[in-house]
């Protein structure tokens, strides 16, 4: 027997003293012993294991010689946890209003639910031999524009974009999603509309939120302050690995249209707005704070239809900097971008102007409207803008309204 369970009279396990291991102690302020009970040592928790506790069942009596030991238990004496700063009843009602949303992601491998200390899931069905992509990221300082205007709802998005988007440029499929948030002092409110909006990208991005964890750090964070990680796992048929080994010269780039800066380049932003004491109204805020693409869809898509030989997640570093990684080590090949094949979000336009920044620092710096580049033979071209134009709305490539012909607006080549 192992484990402990709930007493019928009470929120509390029933454990027995004279099956306690040698060196197993608990504080002595969570011990509540039945009259009669034999003594147990309280002494410094040196295990984690109890051996050998009886499950009593809801009807079965305590014998005299049970430990009672309470799960919440209030104290009206002494220094508790929530004097600290950290509140356990917040973080489970938060569980508790989340429970829906992240159901709502499961795929048929997850094996689990939200709650317990680990996740199982199946490797997803159909695949060779599969081979496991993972990827970690966050939000950056986007996360204080959101907080300083309350607006809590995208960030979720723009935190499984940043993962999904980088295990998508193996040609993987993303399928797992765990979150981290952090707060000085957790808001129910704020945290249940940030992972909502966690659970809602995952589904866009196909991934089941398999599970996350939620830390309040009294004294860390300042005011209402918190941060986001993401962590993605995919998976990819060994031979259908995309790395940039099958580049050559006079391929197509193809750039997919960014929503705006996505998650990148927010210290500048935030510089700019602060030294030239922009007033920050709502139509900038919606370009500033729009949450990131996720490309998983479109893509996943297209490599069904065409073979794709490189692709780029545009982050932090900009064109400039991500590109090239798609590029195979030693490669003599060089990317060629004709800037003047798409036009940019006009917040680019405004942001370059408003604090005279250099063109070449903004490619290095912003996505400058190519949030995500796929690299096709030439003469496949034309197919995948095709399909990508018929792909899903908030994934497709920018045309803008203006009727261009796609020939021009989205050449590129690989020398």
């Amino acid at each position: 027997d192992a484990g402990c369970a709930p007493h019928p009279r009470s929120r509390h396990c029933t454990f027995f003293a004279h099956q306690w291991p040698i060196g197993l102690g608990i504080s002595a302020r969570a011990v509540y012993r039945n009259a009669g009970a034999r003594a147990s040592p309280v002494i410094p928790l040196q295990h984690t294991l109890i051996n050998c506790v009886r499950i009593c069942g809801a009807s079965a009596p305590v014998p005299s010689s049970a430990v009672i030991v309470k799960s919440r238990e209030p104290s009206s004496k002494g220094t508790t946890y929530r004097d600290a700063g950290v509140d356990i009843d917040a973080g489970n009602e938060l569980v508790r209003r989340i429970a829906k949303a992240t159901e709502a992601t499961r795929r048929p491998e997850s094996l689990t639910g939200v709650g317990g200390f680990a996740a199982l899931t199946a490797l997803p069905a159909g695949y060779r031999e599969p081979i496991l992509v993972t990827g970690t990221d966050g939000v950056g300082t986007k996360l204080k524009l959101a907080i300083d205007h309350d607006r809590h709802d995208g960030v979720g998005q723009d935190l499984v974009a940043m993962c999904a988007n980088d295990v998508l440029v193996t040609g993987a499929e993303p399928f797992l999603f765990l979150d981290y948030y952090a707060t000085g002092q957790l808001d129910v409110d704020v945290a249940e509309r940030v992972i909502k909006g966690i659970a809602a990208a995952c589904k866009l991005a196909g991934c089941t939120l398999a599970g996350g964890e939620t830390a309040e750090m009294p004294g860390f964070y300042q005011g209402g302050d918190y941060d986001l990680a993401g962590f993605c796992v995919g998976i990819v048929e060994r031979d259908r690995i995309i790395d940039g080994a099958s580049l050559a010269h006079g391929q197509s780039i193809i750039g997919l249209a960014s929503s705006g800066p996505h998650s990148n380049g927010y210290s500048l932003i935030r510089k700019i707005l602060e030294s030239k004491q922009v007033r920050v109204d709502s139509r900038l805020l919606d370009e500033l704070v729009a949450p990131t693409r996720i490309y998983v869809s479109s893509v996943r898509s297209l490599l069904g239809k065409v073979d794709v030989h490189g692709m780029a997640h545009v982050t932090g570093g900009g064109l400039v900097h991500n590109l090239p990684r798609m590029l195979p080590k030693g490669s003599d090949l060089h990317l060629a971008l004709e800037l003047d094949a798409w036009r940019s979000p006009d917040i680019f336009a405004w942001l370059q102007q408003a604090a005279n920044i250099d063109q070449l620092e903004m490619l290095g710096t912003f996505n400058c409207g190519l949030g995500y580049v796929v690299v096709v033979d030439a003469a496949r071209a034309r197919d995948a803008l095709t399909h990508l134009n018929d792909s899903r709305p908030n994934e497709r490539p920018d045309d803008h309204g203006t009727g261009a012909d796609p020939r021009r607006r989205w050449r590129g080549g690989a020398t």
